[in-house]
């Protein structure tokens, strides 16, 4: 980068002029417009280039828009949901202006993303997908585990008959259909980072536990499952078990039976087949509207009440919220809440996949940024680093890496220059008074060492009754 300052020979006083160039690298001819800014790093051309070959969606001659470029639009758009495609390539060739770049029209793009097909985009998501996490990362490990929680979301997509006869529509009262067909998206995430380690998506209909039941094809046993009692199902629970530990909440319909009560409160007991533990607790929820208490009953493969307290577990079970706040970044973030573009099946599911792809790009670099300065992924605004992501696909900036690997560069930089304050202890000033009624005490067979707590970051710890 070159400055120059001149003064305007006029006769009066003016202020100075700073003329400033830039130099920017990019590829070479109609390859120019495929890049995705910073995030080019971390899937350069070579990946994109091999993922091609691999799924055989190599362009056969040399066409305006290579195959490769249309990756690169179909990840910018995920970065820019409020543009159609269009508006897409006038952002991702904005800074482009030196070198010729060919006059592309709506109808070449539709064509393009249909020739590219849905496999290129799932071969990508499966090479970046996983943790993103290294041992040392704060918050990702307990107890020597891998922490992941499973969890179930929707996405809106176009109101078109094909489609609404592929997923159909949800219904209410009032209606029989109503609102826009509806993706289901089930997704294995890493609560530390909030990285997408698997995920699968399909019509509603059988339910998030028949379809979530394909991600335990990504557990191993490293790994803490944490569930919803949406999950908690014979079969789930099983196949869970059979691949790592898991730790669920109970719906009402269980009964599980006492075989043996330990110390800290909780008892062995068997479920489908599996021996687990049963830890019940009591939370309190405080806010404007007045406190509410509920219990929760707990099931895991953690048996040992020595190594793995039942009351470090209730701590622990507040995480599985963490998948709960990487929908909120795709769906709020990222989607704004709006409608998926595509009117196809093959599109929906090609834009989805190229929605987690990026994602899952902000969501890398943030986590190597937050290990190179040792703070905590939470503590990181997802939403600075997407729009420093935008800023960076805008100016072209920062495509082509250095020598000197910088794992922190301007994303990372931004995040890091803005973090977020360490999540406070959101501890209840007084204790919970209401025990549980003896008729509940007998209908979760449970003695009357309760667990009481408030629901937060960190809670007191449990009041023993005699």
């Amino acid at each position: 980068m070159s400055a120059k300052t001149s003064r305007l020979n006029t006769g009066a006083p003016l202020s100075s002029q700073c003329v400033i160039t830039r130099e920017i690298t990019v590829a070479e001819g109609v390859f120019a417009p495929g890049h995705l800014g910073e995030l080019t790093r971390i899937v350069p051309f070579e990946m994109v280039d091999a993922v091609l070959v691999e799924t055989g969606a190599s362009q056969r001659r040399l066409r305006k828009l290579p195959a490769r470029v249309v990756v690169y639009l179909l990840l910018a758009a995920a970065l820019f949901e409020e543009c159609g495609y269009l508006a897409v390539w006038r952002r991702l060739t904005a800074s482009l202006n030196s070198i010729p770049i060919p006059k592309i029209t709506a109808t070449a793009l539709w064509d393009a993303r249909t020739r590219l097909g849905v496999h290129p985009m799932r071969a990508l998501f499966d090479l970046l997908r996983g943790p993103a996490s290294a041992i040392r990362t704060a918050g990702a490990h307990w107890a020597g585990m891998l922490v992941v929680a499973i969890d179930g979301t929707h996405l809106d997509v176009a109101d078109d008959p094909a489609i609404r006869a592929t997923l159909g529509k949800s219904s209410n009262q009032y209606t029989a259909a109503s609102g826009y067909p509806q993706v289901l998206l089930v997704a294995l995430v890493a609560c530390g980072t909030r990285a997408v380690i698997d995920a699968v998506f399909g019509p509603s209909k059988p339910g998030e536990s028949i379809l979530g039941r394909r991600l335990v094809r990504s557990l191993h046993p490293g790994m803490l499952v944490l569930l919803d009692r949406g999950f908690a199902t014979a079969g789930f629970l099983t196949a869970t078990a059979a691949r790592a530990h898991f730790l669920a909440r109970l719906s009402a319909s269980w009964k599980p039976p006492v075989l043996a009560r330990y110390p800290d409160g909780s008892f062995l007991s068997r479920l489908a087949g599996t021996e687990v533990r049963i830890v019940a607790c009591e939370i309190t929820i405080a806010t404007s509207q007045g406190r509410r208490t509920g219990t929760y009953r707990l099931a895991t493969t953690l048996l040992d009440h020595h190594t793995h307290p039942a009351f470090e577990l209730v701590r622990l079970y507040h995480e599985r919220w963490e998948v709960e706040s990487a929908y909120f970044e795709i769906k709020k973030t990222m989607l704004g809440r709006r409608v998926l573009r595509s009117r196809s099946w093959p599109g929906i599911a090609q834009e989805i996949y190229a929605l987690l792809v990026g994602y899952q790009l902000i969501r890398i670099a943030i986590s190597d940024a937050a290990h190179t300065a040792g703070v905590d992924p939470d503590r990181c605004s997802f939403t600075t680093a997407l729009n420093t992501a935008r800023d960076q696909v805008v100016q072209a900036a920062g495509v082509i890496a250095d020598t000197v690997i910088d794992l922190v560069g301007t994303i990372g930089a931004s995040v890091l220059g803005a973090l977020i304050p360490a999540r406070r202890l959101r501890l209840s000033p007084r204790a919970v008074k209401r025990p549980l009624s003896r008729y509940a005490y007998k209908s979760l067979k449970i003695n009357r060492r309760t667990y009481k707590a408030t629901v937060g970051i960190d809670i007191s710890p449990p009041p023993i009754s005699p």
